[in-house]
């Protein structure tokens, strides 16, 4: 039975009385949804967003999605409202409501976001972690999921809708497996075996430059602080974003603050006789507007804009690539040419 139009209603009603809880269709039953105090056990101490199940002695399986079963939710969070109005509200009251809360797809990804981040200070690297890799998945996950109980299986089929050996492939196995883990799920190996072979370092050496055509339009650039910004990312290997976390004061060693995806590292040049020629030492950086204020996703974007723009015919990032393949040809592993934490892509 379709009660869309009548739990839009009900929840129109609520709002016009000013009461915070609303009432959520979870399959073939309601849940009402508002910010409630914090559990006993929860280790919280302020009042949340949380779900209440409106399970019984009487009625264990839940209220039923029925015409019925909405005009009693639609009760029942009046009564919620008012208790917590006077400040009588007690858990205890729905207890047996909420034994068996947070098995959905959509309560483990809230968990997980509340522990994620009780674990984290939110900064901008942080936050752009979060909206870049787990943001991209979860919405997706939860919308394919629809209110069926978290499990490998369903991941698995999730996963199985991405291509094979990309990048979305990849990111949907590792950020997945991270929630199973969370949720204490078993088999997680079969989530890992799907990832595939790829990776960003996997890149066909034939569409890299040589180091003759990195010299030759790094030459090309006019700009002094683009030609600056160019030549640490091709002499360091660095991500584009972290030349704009550098310093120079152990030159021609390189030091990349902890600002960045991988914190402070010591990075050697490969070759020394680009860091000499190319002045390296002093920094120039372009005049760009509101860099202070800017992600470290966004000083990415915008060296990748001037490199479109100016019709480089490779994205920054191969200089990346292509400092690996040197460290490759000069039989060190990117690691070794860093005295702090690991290269990692």
């Amino acid at each position: 039975m379709d009660i869309s139009g009548r739990l839009a209603q009900a929840n129109g009603r609520l709002r016009s009385s000013k009461i915070g809880i609303a009432i959520q269709q979870r399959g073939n039953t309601l849940w009402l949804r508002g910010t409630f105090p914090p559990k006993s056990n929860s280790g919280k101490t302020k009042p949340h967003q949380q779900r209440i199940s409106l399970r019984t002695k009487e009625n264990p399986q839940g209220v039923k999605a029925t015409i019925a079963g909405l005009q009693y939710a639609e009760q029942q969070a009046r009564a919620i409202a008012l208790q917590l109005d006077k400040g009588q509200f007690n858990w205890a009251d729905w207890q047996l409501g909420q034994a068996q809360e947070a098995e959905t797809v959509s309560d483990w990804v809230e968990k997980f976001e509340t522990e994620y981040w009780r674990r984290r200070s939110r900064n901008q690297q942080t936050e752009t972690t979060w909206k870049k890799d787990y943001q991209i998945v979860f919405p997706k996950f939860v919308e394919f999921a629809k209110d069926a109980e978290i499990s490998v299986d369903l991941i698995i089929k999730f996963v199985s809708q991405t291509k094979p050996d990309t990048r979305s492939r990849k990111r949907a196995c590792d950020i997945l497996g991270r929630l199973g883990k969370f949720a204490k799920l078993e088999n997680l190996d079969a989530i890992k075996e799907l990832s595939g072979n790829y990776s960003p370092g996997t890149v066909s050496p034939r569409s890299l430059p040589t180091d003759e055509q990195i010299a030759q339009w790094r030459d090309k650039i006019t700009n002094s602080g683009w030609q600056w910004i160019y030549g640490m990312c091709a002499a360091y290997g660095l991500r584009p974003h972290e030349v704009f976390h550098v310093d120079m004061l152990d030159f021609p060693i390189a030091r990349v603050s902890d600002e960045t995806k991988t914190g402070e590292r010591f990075i050697y040049p490969l070759y020394p006789e680009w860091v000499e020629s190319w002045n390296l030492k002093e920094i120039v950086l372009p005049n760009l507007v509101s860099m202070k204020d800017s992600s470290n996703a966004k000083l990415g974007t915008k060296i990748s804009g001037f490199f479109y723009d100016f019709k480089i015919p490779f994205p920054p990032y191969n200089l990346r690539h292509c400092y690996a393949r040197r460290c490759f040809e000069f039989g060190f592993t990117p690691g070794e040419t860093h005295l702090k934490k690991h290269h990692k892509y």
